[in-house]
C-alpha cells in the first residue's frame, strides 16, 4: 500500500498544503550532501556519484558506525522496479570494495582527507579494517514506489538482504517548499540484517539462537550488574536493535572498550529511559533519577532520538570489567545485538561458557 504524506498548518481551521516537486535529482543529491541527517545523523557519507565499472553511477556511499556500508540511490519521482535491479547490480560492486578502494573513495569525496581520522572524528571510535565493508545494506530514496517494486523490497528485506527505501514528499507554503519524510520499513529490521549477514569469515552457518549484545551508553557496567540490564544511547543507531531481544533469550555482553563481561537472560522488552526503573532500598525509582549517571541520562531522556534505552536482564555469570575477557579470535561487533552467523561466533559462543561457568544455571 503505498504511503502517503501530508502536511497541515495549525490554525483553527487547518490547511492542508499542496504537494510540489523538487527541480531535479540533482537537488535532492546536494542537500543530502549538505545535510546528511536527512537520511539519518547516525552514517558519514563518503562517496558520491562514484563510478561501478558496470557502467553505472552510485548516487552516494555512507558508511555506519560499525564500518559497513550503505549504498544511496536518489530518486525524485515515482520509483520503479528496475531501480531495484540497478542497486542490486550496484552492491554486487560493492561488496568487493577493499579497504584501499574505499579509502580512495573517500579521498574523492574528501579532496583528500584520510578515512581513518574522519571515522574516529565522527563515531569516536577507531575504525576496524577488518570490519570495513564486512557487512552492506542498500537505500533507495524515492517520492514513491510502484507496487511491484514495494512487493520487491519487503521479499527481499524479509530474506536477510538488507534493503529499504526512504519516502520523502515535497511541500509548498508560499514562497518556500519543505521536504518530509518516512522509512517503508523499520530501520532497525535493516539494521538487523546487515548485522546478521556480515562476512567478517568469509562463511555463514545457521544461527545458533545466541544474542550478542555491546554495552556501551552512559551507564556503568557495575549498576548494570547491580541492578540487572543492559543499555544502549546516543542514537536511533545504537538503541534500535535491543527491539530484538525478548522475554528468555540468553545475551552474551561485551563492554565495546574492555572485553567479554557477561551472560544473562533477557526478562522484559526494551524500555525508554522514562520507563525504566530499578529497585532501591527506598523502593522502586527511575533509573534516570537514581543511577550515578542521571545527568547524562536526564540531558537527553525527552529526545526520542538520542535517549538511552533499557532492556532488563537477570544475569547468569559476569565479571567486572577490569577482569573482562579479550582474545584475539572473538566475536565483536559495534551493533548493540545482533544474531552473528559466522563460524566466529560459535567459536567466541563455546569459549566463554568455560569462562562464564555459571552461563545455563536454572
Amino acid at each position: 500500500m503505498p504511503i502517503k504524506h501530508a502536511i497541515w498548518k495549525v490554525s483553527t481551521n487547518p490547511t492542508l498544503l499542496p504537494v510540489s516537486t523538487l527541480l531535479s535529482e540533482q537537488q535532492l543529491e546536494d542537500m543530502v550532501v549538505a545535510k546528511p541527517e536527512i537520511l539519518s545523523n547516525e552514517w558519514m557519507l563518503i562517496g558520491r556519484q562514484e563510478l561501478t565499472g558496470f557502467g553505472g553511477r552510485i548516487d552516494l556511499l555512507a558508511i555506519a558506525p560499525d564500518a559497513s556500508l550503505v549504498l544511496i540511490e536518489l530518486k525524485r519521482n515515482k520509483t520503479p522496479r528496475e531501480i531495484v535491479a540497478q542497486a542490486l547490480d550496484y552492491a554486487s560492486w560493492l561488496e568487493k570494495l577493499t579497504a584501499d578502494k574505499i579509502s580512495q573513495i573517500y579521498k574523492r569525496f574528501s579532496n583528500g582527507k584520510n578515512l581513518d581520522a574522519a571515522f574516529k572524528d565522527f563515531f569516536k571510535v577507531d575504525l576496524d579494517e577488518e570490519a570495513l565493508n564486512a557487512s552492506h545494506q542498500i537505500l533507495l530514496v524515492a517520492a514513491e514506489l510502484d507496487d511491484s517494486t514495494e512487493r520487491i523490497v519487503t521479499y527481499l528485506n524479509a530474506r536477510d538482504i538488507a534493503i529499504n527505501v526512504l519516502f520523502f514528499q515535497v511541500f509548498q507554503h508560499n514562497d518556500d517548499k519543505f521536504l518530509s519524510r518516512t522509512w517503508f520499513i523499520d530501520p532497525g529490521e535493516t539494521q538487523a540484517n546487515v548485522a546478521t549477514t556480515a562476512k567478517t569469515s568469509g562463511e555463514k552457518e545457521p544461527w545458533n539462537g545466541e544474542y550478542y549484545a555491546s554495552f556501551g551508553g552512559d551507564c556503568t557496567w557495575d549498576e548494570a550488574i547491580k541492578y540487572g540490564f543492559i543499555s544502549a544511547g546516543g542514537g536511533n543507531w545504537y538503541t534500535q536493535t535491543l527491539k530484538m531481544l525478548s522475554p528468555g533469550d540468553r545475551v552474551w555482553v561485551k563492554k565495546w572498550d574492555r572485553g567479554y563481561v557477561g551472560v544473562g537472560r533477557v526478562t522484559e522488552t526494551v524500555q525508554t529511559v522514562n520507563e525504566f526503573t530499578v529497585s532501591t532500598p527506598e523502593g522502586t525509582r527511575l533509573a534516570k533519577d537514581f543511577l550515578s549517571t542521571a545527568d547524562k541520562l536526564q540531558k537527553n531522556a525527552d529526545n526520542p532520538d538520542m535517549a538511552e534505552s533499557f532492556v532488563r536482564i537477570e544475569w547468569l555469570d559476569t565479571v567486572p570489567e577490569t577482569q573482562a575477557l579479550k582474545e584475539v579470535g572473538l566475536f565483536g561487533n559495534q551493533n548493540t545485538v545482533c544474531q552473528p552467523t559466522v563460524p566466529k561466533w560459535r567459536h567466541t559462543v563455546e569459549r566463554l561458557k568455560t569462562f562464564f561457568p555459571k552461563w545455563d544455571r536454572a
